[in-house]
């Protein structure tokens, strides 16, 4: 099966390692409304609108205990509207700064190029924020051939497939089972399966595996491996065909001639 596409997420995929930029912003925002929410419970609706990561946060037990006891009541949607009201103007001063492109990125991006495969990209951040982020990105060397947001498709992003067929659409791919879909949550995953792609997740730099590039460099290989492994374990719960180490490893799934069995 000859491969025409690959369709790339965005933080914590190809830009921002660690996807630190809108961790940083949620814990601030829930900080504004008295609610502290540990990193595990922030990164695990990662993916997802901004509005919908909001909603599946308070979900949690112990964080919708917290914002009960902190304001009285039951978080309602004027609540989530306060909360995102804060969330995305930090998340908007935090976009330059995590705008690099993870390790081996652009010579993926060029491996692509050159077998003639074309590249899209889905994304939980709105057009505005990729505003932001795109010409980051095209500078260093990282520029896609379609870019869809949740705003583009009804504000109905992961796990729905919209994003993605999207993509397809303006590319002019018409056999899904000739995409594979890359990307570093759950939701990436699931987006890809809805779809009918193969997917792939990628450990190094994903905000599954959570660590800066400055941590995976310091801890033990015993401990990394550890992590790695639950990362990896969570990645084929929700349905990934593959995981890789990291991005560069994408061309030799893909192959010289493009070919991959799905």
């Amino acid at each position: 099966m000859k491969i025409e596409a690959v369709i790339f997420d965005w933080a914590g995929t190809t830009v921002d390692y660690g996807c630190f930029a809108p961790l940083e912003a949620f814990i601030a925002a829930f900080g504004q409304v008295g609610v502290v929410p540990t990193m595990e419970e922030t990164r695990a609706p990662m993916g997802l609108p901004k509005k919908d990561h909001i909603v599946e946060m308070l979900k949690g037990k112990r964080l919708r205990g917290e914002f009960v006891k902190q304001n009285g009541h039951e978080p309602n949607p004027s609540d989530i509207e306060e909360i995102y009201g804060k969330f995305e103007p930090i998340l908007f001063d935090l976009l330059d700064r995590h705008g690099e492109l993870l390790p081996g990125v652009e010579d993926c991006a060029e491996f692509l190029r050159r077998a003639g495969i074309v590249i899209g990209s889905t994304t939980g951040y709105t057009a505005k924020m990729m505003e932001v982020l795109l010409p980051i990105a095209k500078e260093a060397g990282y520029s896609p051939d379609s870019m869809v947001c949740p705003d583009d498709v009804g504000k109905i992003g992961r796990p729905y497939p919209y994003m993605l067929w999207k993509n397809l659409q303006i590319l002019e791919v018409k056999d899904v089972r000739k995409v594979i879909k890359v990307g570093d949550t759950a939701s990436d995953i699931e987006e890809g399966k809805n779809a009918g792609c193969f997917t792939v997740g990628v450990l190094e730099g994903s905000s599954m595996l959570g660590l800066s590039l400055e941590e995976v460099k310091k801890i033990s290989t015993a401990e990394l491996n550890s992590k790695k492994e639950i990362a990896a374990s969570q990645y084929r719960s929700a349905g990934a065909d593959a995981v890789l180490n990291d991005i560069s490893k994408l061309p030799g799934l893909i192959g010289t001639r493009s070919d991959i069995v799905v």
